[in-house]
């Protein structure tokens, strides 16, 4: 396909977008590089990147998701060799990274002394959330900026993630440098994210590898330990959340709701979106956020979501429809 200029890139009211060529990629790197902030696609959801070694990119993440400096951010790197300059590996981060990276896992682990990494991205932890992205814009732009990449979901923080270019540019208007449009995410959740910091492998975020596939390879994770501050992304207990309240478990809408269901048996309307019509958990899941968006926008106070199965990625979609229905964070 041949595109000229004007059809590589498209300037909007809220931010500049260009399609993610290799020019683009290239554009965005000489960005990072200098600081910068990027939006680019993962297999998951769209993430907004800086450099993660410099205090004042990775401070500039902060300020544009109104992010609390206490909550981490992960850290993308390209490869398991370049994880290892930045974490300390046992034998289970080991054997996870060779059986899912790349890939949507995040592994919490012990920090290494002397890591390049500024202390704002690790929430002055002595842990680190590291992740190898399968996605090819992620990989190209991650190789060419030659830095890790501090990148959270885009999103204003506690929203709704963002799985396609249109929503990081509503949300964030002329606060970033530049997006990279690489179409919709794939798996529409965020990645699961094991800690393996204290040699037992914790399951401290369900996301878009079930967690019967990572006990197949480590063994039964043990519970979350009690903490007041996260120990990891994705803690916080109000987050993924829609401007409407969320009324969970609802089989029947109010009047004029909107609705997110599941399943054939789901009612049909103008103000329904079906997540799986089929039942499937995995176009579920992949729909999940874009969904909540379609919904939020009718203006409605409250949406209603109908019962989700439980089982596989049932358990991670559970999981952020739980963070979005629970009160806000002021």
């Amino acid at each position: 396909m041949n595109l000229d200029h004007d059809d590589l890139a498209r300037q909007d009211a809220h931010a500049r977008v260009l399609l993610a060529m290799p020019d683009a990629i290239d554009e965005a790197a000489r960005i990072l590089q200098r600081g910068g902030l990027v939006a680019f696609a993962t297999e998951t959801v769209y993430g907004l990147g800086a450099d993660a070694s410099s205090d004042k990119a990775v401070a500039r993440i902060y300020k544009a998701k109104g992010r609390p400096r206490f909550n981490p951010l992960i850290i993308h790197v390209a490869s398991v060799e370049e994880a290892m300059a930045y974490g300390v590996f046992n034998q289970e981060a080991t054997e996870l990274a060779a059986a899912f990276w790349p890939g949507p896992l995040t592994l919490v682990m012990q920090r290494r002394e002397g890591a390049a990494l500024s202390s704002l991205a690790t929430a002055g932890m002595p842990t680190v959330a590291l992740r190898v992205p399968r996605h090819e814009t992620a990989q190209r732009l991650i190789t060419a900026a030659g830095r890790p990449l501090a990148a959270p979901s885009a999103n204003r923080s506690g929203r709704v993630s963002a799985t396609m270019a249109k929503h990081v540019s509503g949300d964030f208007g002329g606060k970033l440098d530049l997006i990279l449009d690489s179409g919709p995410c794939s798996a529409g959740l965020e990645s699961t994210i094991v800690s393996i910091a204290d040699g037992k492998p914790r399951l401290m975020r369900p996301g878009a590898i079930p967690r019967a596939f990572i006990e197949a390879v480590c063994g039964p994770l043990a519970a979350l330990a009690p903490s007041a501050t996260p120990q990891s992304p994705g803690q916080l207990r109000s987050h993924y959340a829609p401007r409407a309240e969320l009324r969970l478990n609802i089989l029947e809408a109010a009047p004029c709701e909107p609705h997110l269901t599941f399943g054939a048996e789901g009612p049909r309307g103008s103000h329904v979106c079906n997540l799986s019509a089929t039942g499937n958990l995995v176009e579920a899941a992949t729909n999940l956020f874009a969904y909540l968006r379609k919904l939020d926008a009718f203006g409605s106070a409250t949406i209603a979501v109908m019962p989700i199965p439980a089982h596989g990625l049932g358990e991670a979609i559970n999981d952020r429809l739980r963070r979005a229905a629970a009160p806000r964070n002021k």
